[in-house]
């Protein structure tokens, strides 16, 4: 008794204890299999591989056509129109929310404003909730959160499965408002910061486009900079580098954290692999790049580093003659086949010849170039952060722990 008093003064004023966790007092706890309006339909089982159509008028969904919560119907496939009209339970409608049942399980898709005639394959979940009493976009947002997540974990039992059955789906337990306002309004503010977050991904985009036209243009001299003229010289990129290796300045302890202060680098695609507990043989004269010699990949760094490998060459500029971000952007441009595995920067990588224009108009178009990165990192990291909030404000609307409306 003393226990359960325990438990229950934990439980905030307004809200219960339910299977699923603490939920407001005027939520309530549904099942899939116990709400008729959210009968989830499975696509053609008997459909083969050889009836799908590379065109035509009739859409074929399959598992692998899942985009970011989204159908990338640019990469669907087609169906003849008697397989679409065979069976109209899975013809695609608006508000429609599909879900992954084979390969990787619990892909989730929202159909909005469709004007695409389309059927299901037999990969794929259709769950149509009547609006009347689930507003789809939250149940959609749902089926996003840890809520199913964590449903799909206890099914598992950690172990891995390549099919989500109609009979364990059906016993999705899941928490709703039990006013449809209250779904509505839930929707509607994780829509619009996911709209907001589309926007800066396209704003990215296009900045990033912007600065390759621009690269192609100021770094070949097709475009002069308003000042200067004359010839640019052809060198090598060995006459511009010189190398460095990386031996002194190798991380020994590989027990990463984020709380330590010393960047373990490498020239992939990770770029930061971790950060070292180590304050002896770090890197800091820059700024310098760093190149993979096996696979000629490389990175502009500015702060002081440790390296993970010793197939990392760090470039260094051979005189104040040459600016190291110009010829970093003109590496860029570089498209340079790999072949046999092998150690690529002495034998052929730092005879390739580039054309360089005089101090000035390097630092010039190095300048514009810089500041258009400053520019995409900016919304980069604007986008990331709307990303977390979105993360952590989902999972307080979704349980009631923020309330945005209130079933007076």
């Amino acid at each position: 008794m003393i226990m359960k008093n325990k438990i229950m003064k934990k439980i905030p004023e307004g809200y219960k204890q339910t299977e699923i966790g603490v939920i407001p007092e005027d939520w309530k706890v549904n099942k899939l299999a116990n709400v008729a309006s959210l009968k989830a339909r499975i696509g053609w089982q008997g459909l083969t591989t050889a009836e799908y159509k590379d065109f035509g008028e009739y859409y074929l969904i399959t598992g692998t056509d899942f985009k970011n919560g989204f159908i990338d119907w640019e990469n669907c496939h087609y169906v003849e129109k008697a397989r679409y009209s065979q069976d109209k339970n899975i013809q695609i409608k608006d508000h429609d929310v599909l879900v992954t049942k084979d390969g990787t399980i619990g892909k989730v898709a929202l159909i909005n404003r469709i004007i695409k005639l389309a059927t299901l394959n037999s990969g794929v979940f259709v769950i149509r909730p009547f609006k009347n009493e689930f507003f789809p976009e939250y149940f959609y947002y749902l089926l996003l959160s840890k809520v199913f997540f964590k449903f799909l974990v206890q099914l598992s039992a950690g172990s891995t499965i390549n099919h989500l059955y109609q009979k364990d789906f059906v016993n999705f337990s899941f928490q709703v408002p039990s006013n449809i306002t209250e779904q509505t309004a839930i929707a509607a503010v994780l829509s619009d910061t996911d709209a907001l977050i589309e926007h800066l991904e396209k704003l990215i985009a296009k900045k990033k486009a912007i600065k390759q036209g621009t690269m192609q243009q100021l770094l070949t001299g097709k475009k002069r900079l308003p000042g200067f003229s004359g010839e640019w010289e052809v060198k090598k990129l060995g006459d511009l580098l010189y190398y460095e290796q990386p031996t002194k300045y190798l991380v020994k302890d590989t027990e990463y954290n984020d709380n330590n202060a010393t960047p373990v680098l490498t020239a992939g695609k990770t770029f930061i692999l971790g950060y070292a507990n180590e304050e002896f043989g770090i890197f800091d004269n820059i700024p310098v790049i760093i190149f993979d010699d096996f696979t000629t990949a490389n990175k502009f760094v500015t702060f002081p580093f440790k390296a993970k490998s010793s197939a990392m060459k760090i470039l260094i500029p051979t005189g104040e003659d040459v600016n190291l971000r110009f010829v970093y952007e003109k590496m860029q441009l570089i498209d340079f086949p790999l072949g046999d595995h092998k150690r690529y920067w002495i034998s052929e990588y730092k005879n390739f010849k580039i054309g360089i224009p005089k101090p000035e108009e390097q630092t010039a178009i190095a300048t514009i170039l810089s500041d258009m990165d400053a520019e995409i990192k900016s919304l980069e990291q604007k986008r990331d952060k709307y990303i977390m909030l979105k993360q952590g404000m989902t999972q307080q609307l979704l349980t009631g722990r923020i309330r945005i409306y209130a079933n007076n």
